[in-house]
């Protein structure tokens, strides 16, 4: 019995797999962290005999190179990756075997990159499953604009000739098992399916009930921002990262967590929101654990700036430090847990207030605020409220000198993102109140809306 596991990651939207036949395992696009598919190995009895990378990955840093050299397995990437260490190549058409019952055959399915490869495991008594990474997708594709815009436009027809490529090669019955997809910014939109085949994405996938000129144009129609430190994970992959450091960060105390922060450094507080707008140290900034907190600090942090991270227990500091490796910040200067209080010390804490848009409807009535909104383009022009500033969150620590002065109530989609640009705000010296409501409320509110 041939048994396919997936190791989410649902901080950033991606799956790795883990296949076995109750003694010999191969891997698929494994994170950083490769202490989840050890443990899952050992566990099981297994021997992981071989590493496969779909692609060289955009959103986060690969733990195939660490995995291989501790297992001893051989780590297929593609022969014309340009990468500086040792690897098995693999290209279009190589069949591997895995142990006695599983055979890997590659497939060349370029688009989300130009040497993207799909991987088919073939084996006695059970349908094929594909492992597509960032090709085809629970009912959309990966991105095709990550290499750049001067090659978005090749790269998604490509996309739309290596879809059709599977549909064709592969039975409807074939299971698929992509990377990306699960809130990854990596895919191009978002599905809330769990599993499919290659008859189910027939009928309702747009790459393969589209002409290509109707999908080409859709795709990129909706294509909007992706995190800014995607831009470092190509050449971190490419040049083979180790083994993550996950020692615990130095205790850090009031005066030099005071210092940190007068320096310039970023004191990241990863309590809820509801908590840090309550009270939390001057200057701190607030990217909570309980959202997308990797994906964000690591889009809006300048690269290389130090990091100290405040929470309310050494397994949450943990747990932060954990995301923040997988996406190659690897470095985590000091660390505090407990309370604001403790971290602050004589100093007097911070804090703002938050609303919902019924009370900035009142509040509208009574006296002139900004409101600003930081949600993505596309966002903004589906619906916003009409005479709301609109700054992205991720252009807001450009653009500060574009907010006005006075009372601002920053908003989302939300409620996550608007905490972050509110403690950013806060940090800055602005008056602020955080709308903590979800934004289909805000027309029902009462107030003006508008589009485009």
């Amino acid at each position: 019995m041939i048994e396919i596991i997936a190791i989410d990651t649902p901080s950033l939207g991606d799956r790795s797999y883990l296949v076995e036949d109750g003694e010999t395992a191969f891997v698929v696009d494994p994170q950083r962290d490769i202490d989840r598919v050890l443990d899952l190995a050992q566990v099981r009895g297994l021997q992981i005999t071989d590493v496969f990378e779909t692609h060289i990955h955009n959103d986060y840093v690969t733990g195939g190179l660490a995995l291989a050299r501790v297992t001893g397995a051989a780590y297929h990437v593609n022969a014309a990756d340009p990468v500086s260490f040792e690897r098995v190549s693999i290209e279009d058409g190589d069949v591997v075997e895995v142990g006695p019952r599983m055979r890997v055959r590659a497939l060349a399915t370029p688009g989300h990159t130009f040497t993207h490869l799909s991987y088919v495991l073939e084996a006695p008594g059970r349908a094929p499953a594909v492992f597509t990474g960032g090709s085809l997708l629970y009912g959309s594709t990966g991105r095709p604009d990550l290499l750049g815009p001067a090659h978005t436009g090749e790269l998604v027809k490509r996309q739309y000739a290596s879809a059709h490529r599977l549909a064709e090669i592969l039975p409807d019955d074939a299971e698929i098992y992509p990377t990306h997809g699960f809130g990854s910014f990596c895919s191009a939109t978002q599905s809330d399916a769990d599993r499919s085949t290659i008859g189910r994405e027939k009928r309702i996938n747009p790459v393969l009930t589209q002409q290509e000129r109707e999908y080409v144009d859709s795709l990129l129609a909706g294509l909007d921002a992706y995190p800014a430190y995607y831009a470092h994970m190509g050449p971190a992959n490419s040049a083979g990262p180790d083994l993550p450091d996950l020692t615990v960060p130095k205790s850090v105390d009031p005066a030099e967590l005071r210092s940190r922060i007068e320096a310039g450094e970023w004191v990241v507080d990863l309590r809820s929101r509801t908590a840090f707008a309550a009270g939390h140290v001057a200057g701190t900034l607030n990217f909570g654990a309980d959202g997308n907190f990797a994906t964000y600090l690591g889009w809006l942090i300048p690269w290389g700036t130090p990091l100290s991270l405040l929470g309310d227990t050494a397994e949450q500091v943990a747990d932060a430090q954990r995301e923040l490796v997988r996406i190659g910040i690897d470095r985590v200067e000091s660390a505090a847990t407990g309370t604001p209080e403790a971290w602050a010390g004589s100093a007097p804490l911070g804090s703002f207030p938050r609303a919902d848009f019924g009370e900035l409807a009142m509040v509208r009535h009574h006296r002139p605020v900004t409101i600003l909104d930081v949600r993505r383009n596309l966002e903004w022009a589906r619906n916003h409220i009409d005479g709301a500033v609109h700054i992205p969150l991720h252009d807001l620590l450009g653009r500060l000198g574009e907010v006005p002065a006075g009372e601002v109530w920053v908003h989302c989609q939300a409620g996550y993102r608007a905490s972050i640009a509110a403690s950013v705000l806060a940090a800055a010296g602005h008056r602020v109140v955080a709308v903590d409501d979800e934004f289909d409320r805000a027309a029902l509110a009462g107030l003006p809306m508008t589009s485009g």
